[in-house]
């Protein structure tokens, strides 16, 4: 399984917000590259980046700190927040970004996601929030009656990469990734999904790595607040997921 360290941005810095509250915001640190640089000389593959001003604009907004990021880590990497156009996804891709997460735009316009996944095969991650078990959209802000379920069968069969799914009631609330929902999802489509939202430690990555080996549909974890409160310890969760 691939363990996602979370980069999450909001205004040049790095952060974590308590269940997608953008006014309930802890910093981490002023220094997204050097953060990034750090997650790759523990040993990490991976890094799942957020440009939150951007989901909430609807535009790429955190520009300079996604460079100083893409500059600062040598492996792979898959950006989200604000990416709603075909050229902001082929701006992001030619400057080295490996996939681009896309949310609010696959709610408002999954044909959009489907030509996307036409033009740049392997590269397309849709981003799937939900709040009560309904999509959130617009930086978790709104929220309609679509299902999470209802969202990812729309791209079934458009080579969709991975599905990202975020149980906001969870999000940086350290109360445990929701596995039921999140296998239960993995179930019903042939896209692999990522858990995120609210794991807690070492459990939670064991949780999931279990899930797999018993058939579940999933790529992998994304860990945010637990790494950066020590909660997680980084050196054992990826010996657990490379295991």
């Amino acid at each position: 399984m691939i363990l996602f360290p979370a980069i999450d941005l909001k205004e040049g810095q790095v952060v974590r917000l308590l269940y997608g509250d953008l006014d309930a915001v802890t910093v981490y640190g002023e220094d997204p590259g050097a953060q990034a640089q750090a997650f790759a000389q523990a040993g990490c593959d991976w890094l799942h980046v957020v440009d939150l001003n951007g989901a909430v604009e609807g535009r790429p907004v955190n520009d300079d700190a996604v460079t100083a990021i893409r500059a600062a880590f040598p492996g792979r990497m898959q950006l989200g927040g604000g990416i709603r156009t075909l050229d902001n996804i082929r701006h992001w891709l030619e400057a080295g970004i490996d996939r681009v997460i896309l949310g609010t735009i696959a709610a408002r316009d999954p044909a959009l996601v489907i030509e996307a996944c036409r033009l740049f095969p392997g590269q397309i991650v849709v981003g799937i929030d939900a709040k009560g078990g309904k999509v959130a959209v617009e930086g978790w802000v709104e929220t309609g009656e679509m299902t999470a379920l209802d969202l990812a069968q729309k791209f079934e069969d458009a080579g969709v990469a991975a599905i990202v799914f975020t149980d906001i009631d969870r999000d940086g609330a350290l109360t445990g990734v929701n596995l039921q929902a999140t296998v239960d999802l993995a179930a019903a489509v042939t896209i692999p999904v990522i858990a995120s939202g609210g794991v807690a430690d070492i459990e939670d990555i064991r949780a999931v790595k279990a899930a797999i080996g018993t058939g579940a549909n999933l790529e992998g974890a994304i860990s945010g607040r637990a790494l950066y409160d020590g909660r997680l310890d980084l050196a054992q969760a990826l010996e657990v997921s490379h295991a």
